[in-house]
């Protein structure tokens, strides 16, 4: 009985994890690529139109 309450509990949280990690992972990935386009980009005039 202990086994399959462990498989339950790992069958509801076990996607939970993984979407969390995917969208910390997206965060991360999302500032790394903005930083770096603001970097590239530095002076131009388009930057203060992209508010």
């Amino acid at each position: 009985m202990p086994g399959a309450i462990a498989i339950l509990i790992v069958l509801f949280l076990l996607p939970v994890v993984v979407v969390m990690s995917f969208a910390v992972i997206a965060a991360v990935l999302g500032q790394l690529l903005y930083t770096d386009g603001e970097a590239r980009n530095e002076g131009s005039e388009l930057l203060d139109l992209n508010v």
